[in-house]
């Protein structure tokens, strides 16, 4: 079964066709870059995704559920950082994700060590008692990673998890991604694929972070997929991904599925 299922999706706005009847899905423990160009329909697909924004029509479906009929266990498979992480400034590091882990509806007793374990792979120990507001961007979007893993969740799905952050920054966030995607108790270079990676939609501007992390790369372009192929193929002989998505988007490359 697939760890996600999107199926003829679209969402209208007004006179405006944002996404244009979509199709794919991902494996679990598969690692998804979600590209496209600024107005792509990226950030919409994500919200729909996650049951933040209802399809026109179509259906998604997480670790089997609907996020129609079904959306409250759906939302329990999801762990969603948006583009601008939901945190409470006023709130502590610790306090904020035990709140989050309560509105996840964990057990009472399973929120302690949650939340240490989210602590502790976000890197976050040093400042667990802090007061969110005091902290800098790059520890925010950390804390952003943990509510997002807190309830330990099969698919994560992540909005320009780097966006403004400093080249520091993004590489500490870049190897924290690496970390998460890779099979619990294995180093961060571990790439195989099983049941205790967690599958992860990533999208965002910065290539490199694709190259670095994921496994596939799905493009969209004026609401439609325009390539969905493995990172493998498309940087076959020493191609790069910024070649790539150059020529697709111009249209000197046939969209996925087209015969060549």
């Amino acid at each position: 079964m697939p760890a996600i299922s999107v199926q003829d999706l679209s969402k209208r706005f007004g006179s405006v066709l944002a996404v244009d009847g979509i199709n794919f899905s991902v494996e679990p423990g598969e690692v998804v870059g979600f590209l496209g160009p600024n107005g792509a329909g990226k950030t919409t697909t994500m919200r729909m995704l996650t049951g933040y924004l209802p399809p026109s029509n179509g259906s998604v479906q997480i670790a089997g559920h609907d996020t129609f009929s079904d959306g409250l266990a759906a939302r329990k498979a999801i762990g969603y950082l948006p583009e601008t992480p939901p945190l409470h400034p006023e709130m502590s590091v610790s306090g904020y994700l035990r709140y989050v882990a309560a509105i996840k509806g964990m057990p009472r007793a399973a929120r302690k060590p949650a939340v240490s374990r989210a602590i502790a792979r976000c890197g976050l120990a040093d400042v667990a008692g802090r007061v969110i507001s005091t902290l800098s961007k790059g520890y925010r979007q950390r804390i952003g990673l943990a509510q997002a893993i807190v309830h330990d969740p099969p698919v994560l799905v992540l909005d320009e998890p780097s966006v403004g952050l400093d080249p520091i920054q993004i590489r500490e966030i870049r190897g924290l991604i690496e970390e998460l995607t890779a099979p619990l108790g294995a180093p961060s270079s571990a790439r195989e694929s099983g049941v205790d990676r967690q599958t992860v939609i990533l999208s965002t501007h910065i290539l490199s972070e694709v190259e670095a992390i994921c496994d596939r790369v799905i493009l969209i372009d004026r609401g439609v997929v325009a390539l969905d192929e493995s990172l493998a193929s498309l940087t076959a002989g020493g191609r790069r991904l910024e070649e790539v998505f150059s020529q697709v988007i111009a249209g000197d490359r046939p969209p996925a599925g087209a015969a060549s």
